[in-house]
């Protein structure tokens, strides 16, 4: 009935070749040679008779018919991958790609409790400042994004609307009392698109050039700069939970709340029912609600 199909592993190598747009990130995806991607997509063409991607000096490009296999290939391969975690007695690999500073300060501390709930599933955690394509790297099974929600944005759930406050050792606070004889850090966003959220905002009555600011472009540079005992960090009350919690920061007694944006979880049509990605969300859900 499908002897006339190719290799399941030919039409793996073209579905990522066509999800990336190129032969050598689908080698590194795939863990092969850029070499044997060529070979498995021209193998794959010859057989068909026609091309499915057109070579460019540094690129390639999906032809009509390329693309009409690649719609098709992508599908079923995620319907393959669905079933294969429905069925499995364990729900395998979890990966959850978010910035460096929300992994790093506030999900990766908090990762053994959803392990006790769920310890057949291993949560794999990749970071990236840029939005990852969740359609093109199916490796990815939900992002967590930082700013502004739109709930027209499909497959998508709000978890929190942030909020800043100013934090530091207390043995800083001790030393440096006054607002203006301390060394204030901030973090300057690498996404022109974010709301700048700075200290010349949050004091707008104070001359903001009488002020001693440093600015780092991760938050939690900013948070380590101020468990380190060099300043007062405007920081993520929600990022900075574990340190307040141990006792290592504690929040500023003249500080108030400065609204930020929100924390909200992105997936897709195909992985939205996804039982793992699920039990994630709703563990997200409830560590942050209880958290706050």
């Amino acid at each position: 009935m499908f002897a006339h199909l190719p290799q399941l592993n030919s039409l793996r190598v073209f579905d990522a070749a066509a999800r990336l747009l190129s032969f050598k990130s689908a080698a590194l995806e795939l863990n092969v040679t850029p070499t044997a991607v060529s070979h498995q997509i021209r193998t794959l063409e010859e057989r068909l008779g026609i091309l499915l991607f057109e070579r460019k000096t540094r690129s390639i490009e999906l032809t009509p018919e390329g693309e009409k296999l690649a719609r098709v290939t992508f599908l079923s391969m995620q319907k393959i991958a669905d079933v294969f975690d429905d069925i499995s007695i364990k729900q395998g690999v979890l990966t959850v790609s978010t910035t460096a500073a929300f992994a790093v300060q506030w999900l990766v501390p908090r990762l053994d409790s959803f392990h006790e709930r769920h310890p057949d599933i291993q949560v794999e955690v990749k970071t990236a400042e840029n939005i990852e394509d969740l359609q093109k790297d199916k490796r990815i099974d939900l992002a967590i994004r930082y700013g502004v929600f739109d709930e027209s944005i499909e497959y998508s759930t709000k978890l929190i609307s942030e909020e800043f406050g100013m934090f530091a050792t207390k043995a800083y606070l001790n030393n440096f009392p006054r607002i203006e004889d301390a060394t204030l850090i901030e973090t300057k966003w690498k996404n022109a698109l974010l709301k700048p959220v700075s200290w010349e905002h949050y004091f707008k009555k104070i001359d903001s050039k009488k002020l001693k600011v440093r600015s780092y472009d991760q938050e939690h540079h900013v948070i380590q700069a101020a468990l380190a005992g060099q300043g007062i960090a405007l920081v993520s009350a929600l990022l900075v939970q574990t340190a307040v919690e141990q006792g290592w920061l504690v929040k500023h007694p003249q500080g108030e709340n400065l609204s930020g944006l929100n924390y909200y979880l992105v997936t897709t049509a195909q992985r939205q029912n996804s039982p793992k990605v699920n039990f994630f969300r709703q563990w997200l859900l409830e560590e942050m609600q209880t958290r706050i």
